[in-house]
């Protein structure tokens, strides 16, 4: 995500972002097993928003249906073999599989047990947008009546979040849930060991899962202080690094875990959003090793201009059934409704947040 603390990657594409709003195009409440106010009229993925993938018998196409499952079935994947420390690592064998190890740094202690994934309280398929600070009522007024966005993501937190917040209070979440807007919450944690950007919070390599429980609870912290209840997603944002480091990419695996486990631990559902020829592909690798405490949902990067989660989602069958996000598109300056903002475009169907 952008944040002027975060990677050269974005730096060089965009200004930092830090809200993404996701088109109104379908909602489904799965807590109260009614779906969401259908007054928004349905939209097309905005930039600098990602669209959550949908599964194989999904439509290509955000749908415009109000009744989007909001189940989340796991993500398929090989059978686990993970080593005793429920790690696996991220360095490909000579056969071209990844081989089971302890997280670099770590002895063969057993991890704890995997916690059970949460059901979302809320789907949202349709267009989403991104950007740094979080805008002011008035433009989020004008957008939500003039934008084909339905949705924003906020940086909720996080000692690498970049930007100011002056706008993100409860009172401004209350206020832009009741106008219709869903909202996709982002914590910008600690970063790769081995990032080449300036993030001044790094994964303490030689235990990352600790940490990572640590900021998961601050995640949960931060998001029920906005309004943001259990069975709300938030996202962990891991930007890109150098993936042929094995011991940095378990680093950040053992991070991750420790993030997710603690998030789930407290009724939220855990995503992350990461690049999908860096760190998404770490992370999709782990997965299908079946390696515990794995995402829920990925929000990936992959700057190819399609808002579509499926035809050109990289990683196979995994994270099916509303549980992708896509940011196709960043930096772009636009208008709505005399109002202008500088997003990144994303195709979202996966959770957000619930409110209240």
């Amino acid at each position: 995500m952008a944040s002027s603390r975060i990677s050269t990657r974005r730096r060089a594409a965009l200004t930092g972002a830090g809200l993404v709003v996701a088109a109104s195009v379908a909602v489904t409440v799965a807590t109260s097993g009614q779906s969401a106010d259908p007054a928004a009229a349905p939209r097309t993925a905005a930039a600098g928003e990602a669209v959550l993938g949908v599964s194989a018998s999904d439509q290509a196409t955000p749908s415009t249906s109000p009744s989007a499952s909001a189940s989340l079935s796991a993500a398929p994947s090989a059978s686990p073999s993970t080593s005793a420390s429920g790690k696996v690592s991220a360095s490909p064998s000579a056969a071209g599989t990844t081989s089971p190890s302890p997280t670099q740094g770590q002895s063969a202690t057993p991890a704890p047990p995997s916690v059970p994934r949460p059901q979302p309280g809320a789907v949202f398929s349709g267009l989403a947008f991104d950007t740094c600070t979080a805008p002011g009522l008035a433009t989020m007024d004008t957008w939500r009546k003039n934008s084909p966005f339905g949705a924003a993501a906020v940086y909720i937190g996080g000692r690498n979040r970049g930007c100011a917040q002056p706008q993100l209070t409860s009172s401004w979440v209350k206020s832009v849930d009741t106008a219709g807007w869903k909202l996709v919450p982002l914590y910008v944690g600690a970063q790769a060991p081995c990032q080449s950007g300036r993030s001044p919070y790094r994964i303490d390599a030689a235990n990352p899962a600790p940490q990572g429980a640590a900021d998961g609870a601050d995640a949960v912290a931060k998001a029920s202080a906005l309004g943001m209840r259990a069975g709300s997603a938030l996202y962990l944002d891991v930007e890109a690094f150098n993936t042929g480091d094995a011991a940095c990419a378990d680093a950040v695996l053992g991070y991750l875990q420790g993030w997710t486990r603690a998030v789930h631990q407290k009724g939220y559902v855990a995503g992350t959003y990461a690049y999908a020829t860096s760190s998404a592909a770490v992370i999709a690798r782990a997965a299908q090793q079946g390696a515990p405490d794995m995402p829920a949902a990925l929000w990936y990067a992959q700057y190819d201009g399609q808002a579509d989660t499926a035809a050109t989602f990289p990683f196979g069958s995994q994270w099916s059934g509303h549980r992708r996000g896509h940011q196709y598109l960043v930096n772009q300056k636009e208008t709505h409704g005399g109002a202008t903002v500088t997003v990144d475009r994303n195709a979202w169907d996966a959770p957000v947040a619930v409110i209240g």
